[in-house]
């Protein structure tokens, strides 16, 4: 009869090599990848960066450089709004409709009604223009004037 302590001891060593052989499948198995975490936010210019450099990247997770508009597109985009508003729409959904945030037709708009109105600005413009003419004309009647009176004088 087999003694009981050897017999534990068998079982013992003939278990450890199975584990052994499951920890070394385990290690030599490669791991299942986590899921993306959500990233902080970052800079615009680090975010179009970024999302030229990973275009295998899914659509919904690119996100779109920043649109400049130009003051033209601006006045139209917020009379295409207050049309809109006119006819009884919310500002939500027709800045929506517009493409822009409500935030940036609150900025747009405060930068447009910051400009004067009045005619002050197009009288300013016009004597600036004048005052430019006449400069132009007052240098042309002085090198005349010079050249007249060196060739008075022979010194041409």
């Amino acid at each position: 009869m087999p003694d009981p302590q050897e017999t534990g001891s068998e079982q013992i060593s003939t278990e450890a090599p199975a584990k052994a052989e499951i920890a070394e499948a385990e290690k030599k198995a490669p791991r299942p990848r986590k899921a993306a975490k959500a990233q902080p936010k970052r800079s615009a210019a680090k975010n179009t960066a970024k999302a030229v450099v990973s275009e295998s990247a899914s659509p919904a997770a690119v996100k779109a450089p920043r649109k400049i508009y130009s003051a033209r597109e601006r006045t139209q985009k917020l009379g295409q709004i207050e049309k809109s508003i006119s006819r009884g729409e919310s500002i939500k959904s027709a800045t929506k409709q517009a493409g822009i945030s409500e935030q940036t037709y609150y900025q747009w708009k405060k930068a447009a009604t910051a400009a004067p109105e009045s005619g002050e600005l197009k009288d300013l413009l016009a004597l600036e223009e004048e005052n430019a003419r006449l400069k132009k004309q007052l240098a042309e009647r002085l090198r005349k004037e010079n050249a007249e009176l060196k060739r008075k004088l022979g010194l041409n």
